[in-house]
């Protein structure tokens, strides 16, 4: 929450002769923020946000201090409140929060007019979780689930292809739209052999679902969700098991299936029941198949563009929502020929 702004507009000479309108915008910031968390150890978040938006940023005394190009500052400026407004709720703020926040807000600002339904939180058992997609390609993906029984998803590291499937998914169990989850993920090893694993079934494939795990952990506490796996709403298992399976009243989702084999996707494909709905994501550039195996979801991919009630999202470097650095060493290695 803002409390105080004080601007003074200037104009000031740069290169060229060019005359640009910039602002010194101070902001008094809310007295219960904790302003130690909300700047970051040593006032990292403050330079994360100088580094963005080429701006000067002073804070004293109970305020801070914003300079530049009016645009740049009035991002600034609704970052710095997003930050407030998630300390004020969460009681902590990290990095990840603030490149979330700066993520948002950029976007808000290049695409202005998009409709309230598509900027939506997707709702979650979590208070705390504020879910909704970031990018255009983000909210592409999130209407083609709403409108599809089954949509595949491909797309680089770090761009949400599992997360969001994830989301959808337990909102959609919040709601009553189904009764289960199923989560899928192949048990193929990204280059490593693991060896023996010890323990019963769920300890072996545990390594390979842990992602998912990950995912669900933010979106309800952990006794919710080790409740849920009890009562059978929330189901984890590899692709091995599904053969002979009908799925009724579920959202089941296959993850990494880049590295199904193509008889292994038809088995999967082919476990959709009534009212269910299939959400398949990978990442084509990542591969860990033997090269003599052709990948399942580049397959299918081919085989049912354009078949109805299927649909195929491609996202790309610009939906990366995850650190800042992901984008470039996603780029850097296809600039250079990233081997799978």
């Amino acid at each position: 929450m803002v409390l105080g702004v004080k601007i003074n507009i200037v104009e000031r000479l740069v290169y060229f002769g060019r005359r640009i309108k910039e602002v010194d915008l101070t902001i008094t910031l809310h007295p219960h923020a904790h302003r130690t968390a909300l700047f970051g150890p040593n006032d990292r978040n403050l330079r994360v946000l100088r580094e963005t938006f080429g701006i000067q940023l002073v804070a004293r005394n109970g305020a801070v201090k914003l300079s530049g190009p009016s645009e740049a500052v009035g991002r600034s400026a609704m970052v710095i409140e997003k930050m407030q407004q998630l300390l004020l709720d969460r009681g902590q703020l990290d990095i990840a929060d603030v490149h979330e926040s700066l993520s948002a807000i950029a976007f808000e600002s290049e695409v202005p007019d998009q409709p309230d339904s598509a900027a939506r939180n997707i709702e979650v058992f979590s208070r705390s979780s504020k879910i909704s997609p970031k990018t255009e390609g983000q909210r592409a993906y999130v209407e083609a689930i709403e409108n599809n029984d089954l949509v595949f998803c491909l797309g680089p590291a770090g761009t949400g292809k599992t997360y969001l499937a994830v989301a959808m998914a337990v909102s959609a169990l919040k709601r009553g739209l189904i009764k289960r989850i199923v989560l899928v993920r192949p048990a193929v090893e990204a280059g490593e052999k693991l060896g023996f694993l010890p323990g019963d079934l769920q300890a072996k494939v545990n390594p390979y679902l842990r992602p998912l795990f990950d995912a669900m952990h933010d979106m309800m506490s952990f006794d919710q969700l080790k409740r849920f796996m009890l009562n059978d709403l929330i189901e984890v298992i590899p692709l091995a098991y599904m053969r002979g399976r009908t799925l009724n009243n579920a959202i089941i989702i296959l993850d990494e299936a880049q590295n199904t084999t193509a008889a292994q996707m038809l088995m999967f494909l082919t476990r959709l029941g009534h009212h269910s709905k299939m959400i398949v994501t990978g990442d084509d550039t990542q591969i860990d198949l033997e090269k003599s195996q052709r990948s399942g979801l580049i397959d299918a991919v081919n085989k049912l563009t354009g078949v109805e009630g299927v649909a195929v999202v491609k996202l790309t470097r610009s939906d990366i929502v995850r650190h800042r650095l992901v984008q470039r060493i996603v780029q850097a290695y296809g600039e250079n020929g990233a081997t799978t």
